[in-house]
């Protein structure tokens, strides 16, 4: 009825994709680091927030957009590069601060503006939204009675899978946090993080169409 094949196969796609390191990765576990588990929850439920938009997107087309016009392209890759790399930035003023300030620091984010940020780093992503577009047709019947019902179904499967993934994957990491690191591996954290944020963002920007 919902015109789709070898899900068996989708599950185990998404979930190769899920494990590989990446922005969405890297951001769960930074936020679940300097603020537990719900900071983490707060973060994963902001990134699929973005995968929910990149699904509509590619049902509705506009995901095919980006596909043929390198202009359309461009601007959202050059928009998500920079975003990412003022994600960094606030990473590495964090790592930079002098002792005396790491208290502040490590004061509890808002978990809103954690899941926005998430939502952000995923929406702002190019590559997410050709993913979608390249991936979900491949299991979708040619005879589907509705290939946007189709694209919803698998697109609805690949958020529940991937955020079942970062719970999970966020239950692994929140203990780390209790055993009370000293404040330079949290500002290690930081920047490596900041680092790792800045390789996404040219990794992004130097990606073709």
């Amino acid at each position: 009825m919902l015109g789709t094949h070898d899900l068996a196969l989708f599950a185990a796609t998404v979930f190769v994709l899920n494990a590989t390191p990446g922005v969405d990765m890297a951001y769960a576990v930074a936020s679940t680091l300097r603020g537990g588990w719900r900071q983490g929850v707060a973060a994963a439920l902001g990134i699929m927030s973005g995968c929910v938009l990149h699904t509509f997107a590619a049902a509705f087309g506009l995901a095919a957009l980006l596909a043929a016009s390198s202009e359309a392209f461009a601007v959202v890759k050059y928009v998500g590069a920079v975003y990412l790399l003022y994600v960094a930035w606030g990473m590495a003023r964090a790592g930079l601060r002098p002792p005396a300030a790491v208290a502040e620091v490590a004061a509890p984010r808002s978990l809103w503006r954690t899941a926005r940020q998430g939502f952000f780093t995923n929406a702002l992503n190019p590559k997410v939204a050709l993913f979608f577009l390249a991936l979900l047709p491949q299991f979708i019947a040619a005879d589907a009675p509705s290939k946007t019902v189709s694209f919803l179904f698998l697109g609805a499967w690949f958020i529940v899978q991937g955020l079942l993934f970062l719970l999970a994957l966020i239950a692994l990491v929140a203990p780390l946090r209790r055993s009370q690191p000293r404040p330079w591996v949290g500002r290690g954290l930081n920047l490596g993080g900041a680092g790792l944020f800045t390789l996404l963002a040219a990794k992004l920007a130097l990606t073709k169409p």
